[in-house]
């Protein structure tokens, strides 16, 4: 009974998350990153330049996958994602050159952020404890402890994004765009 239940449980976590996981090769996304122009936006290992464009390196690779099928489909109602830049850059990628590049920025080491202790001591505040008097759940609860993360959950790495970049998407959730 207990193997059958093992059983049981892995399949439905395999039938559940199949883009956790997700292969690729690291060598063939750097390539197409190049030929897309990708790391015109996001950078040469994926630490975007511009603070309204987001860091992707060290991002979980199904994550990304998740995210560029999502630009490729163009459709809010399916994949909940919508990007009038993004759309049509995916939208040449096939799924293997998604896997590819998913490896790729994956395996990036990504960069750290600067702010001002004023702003560090209430981004702890509300990452870890969230702000009841707002209706803001904590962070930490989905993105994990030190903003890494969940890729077996499907949440992105936080730490070092962007501010303006993450102030953006919590409006865009705020706003149902996400």
């Amino acid at each position: 009974m207990r193997h059958l239940i093992a059983v049981l449980v892995s399949t439905t976590a395999l039938i559940a998350t199949p883009m956790a996981f997700a292969g690729g090769d690291a060598a063939k996304g750097k390539t197409t990153a190049m030929e897309k122009a990708c790391l015109g936006c996001h950078g040469m290992d994926g630490n975007s330049p511009a603070p309204t464009w987001p860091k992707i390196a060290g991002q979980g690779k199904s994550y990304i996958v998740k995210q560029l099928r999502a630009f490729r489909d163009n459709d809010m109602k399916k994949s909940g994602r919508v990007d009038p830049v993004m759309a049509p850059i995916a939208a040449t990628l096939n799924d293997e050159q998604i896997d590819n590049l998913a490896a790729f920025y994956a395996g990036q080491k990504p960069s750290t952020g600067e702010s001002t202790n004023e702003n560090v001591k209430l981004g702890l505040q509300i990452y870890r404890g969230g702000d009841r008097t707002r209706g803001i759940p904590s962070c930490m609860g989905c993105h994990g402890p030190t903003g890494a993360g969940n890729p077996a959950s499907g949440h992105p790495r936080l730490a070092g994004q962007w501010a303006a970049y993450t102030e953006k998407q919590l409006l865009n959730f705020k706003a149902e765009l996400r």
